[in-house]
């Protein structure tokens, strides 16, 4: 309890900097945004299959970011997980470029960092491909490269449909000392304005284990013994 208060002070410290330095910039934005879902899922496994409340609250400043985010189990009353994110971004023409830190604060489990590298290209299907390596207690690497398209639906609003698949290259924490496919999803998504600066993002998802290992791994955190989820809700969110 003591770092995750320590991660929400740090926070609140880079947001004070970053107001302070230009309190009236255009390129200063941020948002704050709760969502509820049915489970909380994390690269393949349901984490908890109880109700899901996670808050999250960003700014960015230029080309960079911060963001801290927390999962709290609605049938435990208890907050579960609070991250840190710290990240840059940087376009080079229709090259994305996108490089961060994670910290993950969690609640009846050793705590864990990460840094992760992300490039995307504005084509068709917008590829993207994104490396975690886990320096800390996980001590691996895990990969996700995902593809998604949007359907117009009218001026304000589209359709997202979104699908990934991962492999896992030896990442120990929560995932399982393996080189192998780990996990796919598709996804269906949309954002809603619903007036001036904010928006409802509701999101129907399907996860699914790509190897053996994989299935061993998440079944063996699942009650149930299940590998294949559907899932999914909506989060509220305000931009300021």
């Amino acid at each position: 309890m003591m770092m995750k208060a320590g991660l929400i002070l740090c926070f609140m410290f880079v947001l004070v900097s970053v107001s302070a330095l230009n309190a009236n910039a255009s390129e200063t934005s941020g948002e704050a945004s709760i969502g509820i879902y049915n489970s909380y899922m994390w690269r393949g496994f349901e984490l908890h299959e109880d109700v899901a409340i996670q808050p999250s609250v960003g700014i960015t400043y230029g080309a960079f970011g911060a963001n801290l985010w927390s999962d709290y189990n609605a049938d435990s009353k208890e907050a579960v997980e609070t991250d840190l994110t710290l990240n840059y971004t940087h376009s080079i023409d229709k090259i994305g470029l996108d490089i961060g830190y994670i910290y993950y604060g969690l609640d009846g489990a050793t705590d864990t960092q990460e840094i992760y590298f992300a490039v995307s290209y504005d084509t068709l299907l917008s590829p993207s491909l994104t490396l975690y390596y886990d320096f800390d207690e996980g001590d691996g690497a895990f990969i996700v490269a995902s593809v998604g398209h949007d359907i117009p639906i009218n001026q304000d609003i589209a359709v997202s449909l979104g699908a990934s698949i991962s492999y896992n290259a030896e990442s120990k924490y929560a995932i399982g000392d393996y080189s192998a496919l780990h996990n796919g999803e598709i996804s269906v998504s949309t954002s809603i304005p619903v007036y001036k600066v904010i928006s409802i993002s509701p999101i129907i998802a399907y996860s699914f284990t790509l190897s053996d290992d994989a299935k061993d791994a998440v079944q063996s955190l699942n009650a149930d013994g299940d590998n294949n989820f559907f899932y999914g809700g909506a989060s509220a969110s305000v931009s300021f």
